[in-house]
C-alpha cells in the first residue's frame, strides 16, 4: 500500500451551525478600524478587496531591504568563487520569482499580470551590508505594492540562506515600501 487515506466525520450539528461575528461595545470604533482595513468587511471578517469595478492603470512600486553582515559573510559573498554559486543573481532570480508568486504566498493578495520586476543591489563595503531593491510594476486594477515587498524579502532571505555557514548572525532589517504611483490613491514615497 503506497498511500493513505483519511476519513473525517463532521456531526450535523456542526453542518447546520451558523456564521457568528463578535460584538462590540464601542461600534464606531470598531467601524472606524475596521474602515481603514481593506481587507476587512464591515462585520470584521476579512475577506478579499473587490476590484472588478476599478480601473486599470500603470502601477509601480519601489520596496527595499537592507542585509547586514559581519566582516566574515561579507567577505564570503565578495568572494570569487561561491560553493553555493554566484549570490546575488541567485537572490536576484528568487526575487523575481517571489514577485510573481505573492499571491500564493500573501492569503488575500490578488494574482495579478506583472510587467516587469527587477531587483537590484548597493554593496556598502564600509557599513558591510547590501541593500536590495525591487520594481515592480503592472497595468492592473490594483497596485503591486506586495509583490515589491515579497521580492525583496526573499531576495534577503536568499541571501542569508547562502551565507549562513560565514555566519548566522546576519540582519535583515528595514524592509520597506519606498515609493509607489497608480490607481485612486496616486502616488506615495517613503521621506
Amino acid at each position: 500500500m503506497h498511500g493513505s487515506i483519511f476519513i473525517f466525520a463532521v456531526p450535523d450539528r456542526l453542518l447546520r451551525m451558523k456564521k457568528t461575528s463578535v460584538v462590540s461595545d464601542t461600534p464606531a470604533k470598531a467601524d472606524t478600524a475596521a474602515s481603514a482595513l481593506s481587507h476587512l468587511d464591515e462585520a470584521g471578517q476579512v475577506r478579499m478587496v473587490d476590484v472588478l469595478g476599478k480601473t486599470a492603470t500603470a502601477r509601480t512600486a519601489v520596496a527595499r531591504s537592507i542585509v547586514r553582515m559581519t566582516p566574515r559573510s561579507y567577505a564570503a559573498l565578495n568572494a570569487a568563487e561561491n560553493s553555493k554559486g554566484e549570490v546575488l543573481n541567485t537572490a536576484r532570480v528568487a526575487g523575481v520569482l517571489a514577485a510573481k508568486r505573492c499571491a500564493e504566498l500573501i492569503p488575500m493578495c490578488h494574482s495579478l499580470p506583472l510587467t516587469f520586476a527587477g531587483i537590484d543591489f548597493a554593496l556598502d563595503d564600509q557599513a558591510q551590508c547590501v541593500t536590495i531593491r525591487a520594481t515592480c510594476r503592472s497595468d492592473y486594477k490594483t497596485g503591486v505594492e506586495m509583490e515589491a515587498l515579497t521580492a525583496c524579502s526573499i531576495a534577503a532571505l536568499t541571501i542569508y540562506d547562502m551565507c549562513k555557514a560565514a555566519d548566522k548572525g546576519i540582519i535583515i532589517e528595514d524592509t520597506r515600501l519606498e515609493y509607489k504611483s497608480g490607481g485612486k490613491s496616486g502616488e506615495w514615497r517613503c521621506d
